[in-house]
């Protein structure tokens, strides 16, 4: 697509801003980066001071600071970061106006050569979204996976070719500025409460999430989950072939867990068997879920069974999803860092058998602590909280039932918080770091907070 003789304003210095300042620059328009962060600010990260440098040689103007209505003089289109929302006055300006705004996901769509897979849900995106991706590599020569998981999809597009395929794992921050995002196949995996400061209400934030689909045809399909009742209700709004996924409930049509524990694909008057549940590489009722709406989505996309089978049993999960770190005088550690919110986190509750000394806390998200608090009570031991969301979080557990001498506070220290854990574990115990929060009051992302647990942990 060529956007020659045409000016494109890219708002948000992050990695998807960088990818689509790249592409309208290659594809002829002339690009201006803006980003309300101070230079100085933006350019602490040594590899956001790299991008913005390597922007600036490729005559792209990168402009930091107050966003004054003076930059939409000239442009044609503007393109938004996930980080950035639709309600900044900017971007109100630019629509009364008449400019269009759009995202870096919907360049992708726009360009992709190759049918696109995309996945989104509240939690376990990036656990399907990356099975996913190695279930299509089993049948496809080209695969790319790229979305919300680190890899700007509009790289991933210009990438791949025709006869590939490419996996997306998308956010609602992604959807909340797209209009006509097109995947052939679409996946609904949960609703629950997260990102409402963002969105304003759990109505919005679904909406946002629906999104994802609301452009397909009849001749797409959508894989949503039947035990969740938030999914489920899609098929109602639903312009493509709708294919359920349940473990809780054996399916008549769609992934479902057979009464022998078998996990299989019935549709089309045929039932595809894939491999039982003990089998999977992944544990955890939440990643047996997984597991199904990525199958689903792959056996549409054309994987047969037998290139099914052996990815289900040989993928082992990814970095920060209930991943095992090591095993220390008869304790082993788990780094769940990826647990930004409380459904995360019980889901990884749920996979142990009780006996955990769980690490908790951080940048609060203020989401009910019921549900949660009393899945501690019930499988924690010794919980020990960080960061902003201590004090609430110790209150709430107090009142769910577990003793004031099983809670420990460890400031805004994760060495401290993982010391603690080694001292209180007994063989038997795992101590996992499943945080419940996000992790801006110590940290620039889950990633770095997970990667300094498993540190300190490997260095006991």
């Amino acid at each position: 697509m060529s956007y020659d003789n045409q000016s494109a304003l890219v708002i948000g210095a992050g990695i998807s801003g960088f990818a689509a300042a790249r592409y309208l620059a290659a594809a002829g328009a002339r690009v201006t980066l803006s980003d309300a962060k101070d230079e100085a600010d933006a350019e602490k990260d040594a590899l956001t001071q790299k991008h913005i440098e390597d922007l600036r040689t490729q005559g792209i103007s990168c402009v930091f600071g107050a966003q004054r209505e003076e930059l939409l003089d000239g442009i044609d289109l503007i393109v938004l970061s996930p980080a950035v929302p639709e309600r900044i006055p900017l971007v109100r300006a630019a629509r009364a106006r008449g400019i269009r705004v759009t995202t870096e996901v919907e360049l992708a769509g726009e360009i992709a050569r190759a049918p696109i897979y995309a996945i989104t849900g509240t939690n376990g995106k990036t656990t399907t979204t990356t099975l996913l991706g190695e279930l299509l590599r089993a049948h496809f020569s080209a695969v790319g996976v790229g979305g919300n998981i680190g890899v700007p999809l509009i790289d991933v597009a210009q990438e791949i070719p025709a006869d590939g395929a490419i996996a997306a794992e998308i956010s609602s921050y992604q959807m909340e500025a797209t209009t006509h995002f097109h995947p052939a196949v679409a996946a609904e995996l949960n609703v629950t409460p997260d990102h409402i400061v963002r969105h304003g209400s759990m109505e919005v934030y679904q909406a946002m999430k629906e999104k994802l689909f609301a452009a397909q045809t009849h001749e797409d399909f959508l894989v949503l989950n039947y035990d969740d009742p938030h999914t489920r209700g899609m098929a109602e709004r639903a312009a493509g072939h709708v294919c359920f996924f349940s473990r809780r409930t054996e399916l008549s049509e769609g992934a479902t867990v057979r009464a022998d524990g078998m996990i299989v694909m019935r549709w089309d008057g045929a039932e595809h068997v894939l491999i039982p549940v003990r089998e999977l590489g992944i544990p955890g009722g939440h990643n047996v879920e997984n597991a199904l709406a990525a199958s689903a989505m792959a056996l549409l996309a054309g994987v047969t069974p037998a290139e099914a089978r052996p990815v289900l049993r040989s993928f082992k999960g990814v970095e920060h999803r209930i991943e095992f770190v090591r095993t220390l005088d008869g304790v082993n550690y788990y780094n769940d860092s990826k647990a930004t919110n409380t459904d995360s986190a019980i889901k990884a509750l749920e996979a142990f058998d009780g006996h955990i000394v769980l690490i908790a806390g951080g940048d609060d998200k203020l989401t009910d602590l019921t549900e949660f608090m009393e899945l501690v009570h019930a499988r924690v031991d010794e919980l020990i909280l960080i960061g902003d969301a201590a004090a609430r979080f110790a209150a709430a557990a107090e009142g769910a039932g577990l003793s004031k001498q099983h809670i420990r506070r460890a400031g805004y220290n994760m060495v401290a918080a993982v010391q603690a854990a080694h001292d209180l574990a007994a063989k038997g115990q795992t101590v996992l770091l499943s945080p419940a929060c996000a992790s801006f009051d110590m940290y620039s992302g889950y990633e770095e907070r997970g990667r300094d647990f498993k540190r300190i942990v490997n260095e006991l």
